[in-house]
C-alpha cells in the first residue's frame, strides 16, 4: 500500500502559506515532539528525518506508526482540541515546520483544497489500522510484520546495488532508520522472539537484515507476497 504524503498532496500555494505560517525547527534524536495526555496545540509538518508514534500501557510499549518527510503530526488534536493520544519521538535528526493548531486551521480555511490532503492522511491511517486488525483475526504475524517493513521501505527506502562474492549484482533497498527487532515487534503486535523467527524463516531468510541503525532489504517482492500486496 502506497503511503499518502500530506505535503505532496498540497497545492504550491498551500505549501507556501504553511511555510509563511510556520516556524522551522530541528529536533534531536530521542527528543519528543509531543507527549501523550498533554494538551499542547501544535501541528508539525515533517520535512526530514523520522519519528515514531507510540503509547505506554502499563509499562508495555506499542508503536502506532513511523512517520517521515512530508507527513503530518498532530492533525487529530488540531481538529478536535482533544488531549494527545500518543507520544511522538524523534528517531533521527528531524527537520519540521511547526505552527499553532489555530494557525494551521486558518491555512486550511484559506486554501479549502488542502482539507483533502488532511482527509487523505486520515483515510490512509484508518486503512492501515484496519489492515493491522485483520492481521490479528485470524492471527497472521507474518503479514503484519511484512506490512510494517513495507511501510518503512516506501517511506525511507533508498535503492542500492550490492555485488555478491560470485560477481552477481543484486538490487536492494536500505532503510536508514534505527528500528530494532523489538521495535518492529512493538509496531506489528508481537514479541521480539517472534520477529526473529519470521526473519530467519522462508521466504525472508537471508533477504533482510535488521542492524542497529538501518534495515537492508534484498527482496521487497518477498515482503509484498507475505503482506498480500501482489
Amino acid at each position: 500500500m502506497e503511503t499518502s504524503r500530506f505535503w505532496d498532496a498540497l497545492s504550491p500555494r498551500a505549501r507556501e502559506a504553511l511555510r509563511e505560517a510556520g516556524a522551522p525547527v530541528v529536533i534531536k534524536p530521542g527528543a519528543f515532539l509531543m507527549r501523550e495526555h498533554t494538551r499542547a496545540s501544535q501541528v508539525f509538518v515533517l520535512r526530514a528525518g523520522a519519528v515514531k508514534v507510540w503509547v505506554d500501557r502499563d509499562g508495555e510499549i506499542a508503536i502506532l506508526d513511523v512517520l517521515g518527510p512530508g507527513d503530518l503530526v498532530g492533525e487529530v488534536e488540531a481538529a478536535d482540541g482533544g488531549i494527545r493520544h500518543a507520544n511522538v519521538e524523534a528517531l533521527t535528526r528531524v527537520e519540521a515546520l511547526v505552527l499553532p493548531a489555530a494557525r494551521f486551521r486558518g491555512v486550511l480555511d484559506a486554501h479549502p483544497g488542502s482539507v483533502w490532503a488532511v482527509a487523505a492522511v486520515l483515510a490512509e491511517r484508518l486503512r492501515d489500522s484496519n489492515d493491522l486488525r485483520v492481521g490479528h483475526f485470524p492471527d497472521a504475524p507474518e503479514r503484519r510484520l511484512a506490512s510494517r517493513l513495507l511501510r518503512l521501505v516506501e517511506r525511507f527506502g533508498t535503492p542500492v546495488k550490492e555485488e555478491r562474492p560470485d560477481g552477481v549484482t543484486e538490487e536492494g533497498v536500505h532503510v536508514q532508520v534505527p528500528m530494532s527487532q523489538q521495535d518492529l515487534g512493538r509496531w506489528a503486535g508481537m514479541g521480539r522472539r517472534k520477529v526473529a523467527q519470521i526473519l530467519a524463516a522462508e521466504p525472508l531468510r537471508g533477504g533482510l537484515t535488521v542492524a542497529r541503525n538501518a534495515i537492508a532489504v534484498r527482496s521487497a517482492d518477498a515482503l509484498r507476497r507475505m503482506a498480500g500486496d501482489d
